[in-house]
């Protein structure tokens, strides 16, 4: 039986090239496509696919956002993240989220196609280009720096002069996560608020006077 999927994806050039390019998948039925999160979220209950491709750039927000919402409401619905950003940050924000596959659109069809097969059979398990090089740059930033990289962009907003329901919002989160992370980085700072943070950070290279 062929895979039901939605594609989702604001740039419409993008999405014709990539459902034109997986209509020729004989496992693969395209039920159909939509430009925002809003339109997608009815489309799927509506259609009810196996998968959803979803973009992290969306016209109205951001795709993570969306992967979560949908990951909340269907937990066995397979969730592609499609992204133009290859960055590690985002691949292990995507993982956070709970979605099955992070592929970047510089990726090959074979890598896509292949990410959606799995996504159909292993929603919960998560798989991504890149994967084990990106944990190994993790673990050469964490042993130069005591903090995740969760951790230290949200001391970069912090040093920004962003309020706690600030940064959960730039990070699409919510506010007691972004509190959590807070905490826990005056913890590893050995601070007690945010201008004993942003020195002691200053004193120890994680960031730069002109942000200080």
């Amino acid at each position: 039986m062929a895979i039901r999927l939605v594609v989702v994806d604001g740039q419409p050039l993008a999405r014709f090239g990539l459902t034109r390019l997986l209509e020729a998948e004989a496992d693969i039925e395209i039920v159909g496509e939509a430009t925002t999160a809003a339109e997608a979220l009815g489309l799927i209950a509506t259609t009810k696919p196996d998968v959803v491709t979803v973009d992290v750039t969306l016209p109205d927000g951001n795709g993570l956002t969306l992967a979560r919402d949908l990951r909340d409401r269907w937990q066995a619905l397979g969730i592609v993240v499609l992204t133009s950003n290859g960055e590690d940050d985002v691949l292990f924000r995507a993982m956070e989220t709970g979605v099955s596959a992070f592929v970047p659109k510089t990726s090959t069809l074979l890598e896509i196609v292949s990410a959606i097969r799995h996504a159909a059979v292993a929603a919960s398990s998560f798989t991504a280009t890149g994967l084990a090089d990106a944990f190994t740059r993790l673990r050469a930033s964490r042993a130069r720096s005591p903090l995740s990289p969760r951790e230290a962009e949200v001391l970069r907003l912090l040093q920004d002069g962003l309020s706690v329901p600030g940064v959960a919002r730039a990070l699409h989160m919510s506010t007691s996560t972004a509190k959590t992370y807070v905490a826990r980085l005056y913890e590893k700072l050995g601070a007690s608020s945010r201008a004993q943070a942003l020195m002691t950070a200053l004193d120890r290279g994680l960031i730069g006077l002109r942000s200080a």
